[in-house]
């Protein structure tokens, strides 16, 4: 009986150590896997910033070419239509001194 007891005894001994060192594996386990995934949320982030970039950078060298070209069309529309107004207007000017002076030097 004695022997049996023991026998019981050592078996309970063992099976409570291996369910301690269980147990700090699973949390051995659970730190790598933390540390894991943060480094997988590190290297996303790294992408998805570089991504950001790439797209900004893309998106605002198109966006300001386009941008360059239609002010440039349309600035040079509106000094071209300036600049027909200023001359319809100094020859209208211009015919108008031009016969002041004749009236002038009729009389």
């Amino acid at each position: 009986m004695k022997k049996i007891m023991l026998s019981v005894i050592a078996v309970m001994c063992m099976v409570g150590f291996s369910s301690l060192s269980f147990a700090e594996d699973m949390g051995g386990m659970k730190g790598e896997m933390k540390g894991m995934k943060d480094e997988m949320k590190g290297e996303m982030k790294g992408m998805k910033d570089e991504m950001k970039g790439e797209m900004k950078g893309d998106m605002k060298g198109d966006m300001k070419g386009d941008m360059k070209g239609d002010m440039k069309g349309e600035m040079k529309g509106k000094m071209k239509g300036m600049k027909d107004e200023m001359k319809g207007e100094m020859k209208g000017m211009k015919d108008e001194m031009k016969g002041e002076m004749k009236g002038a030097m009729g009389k």
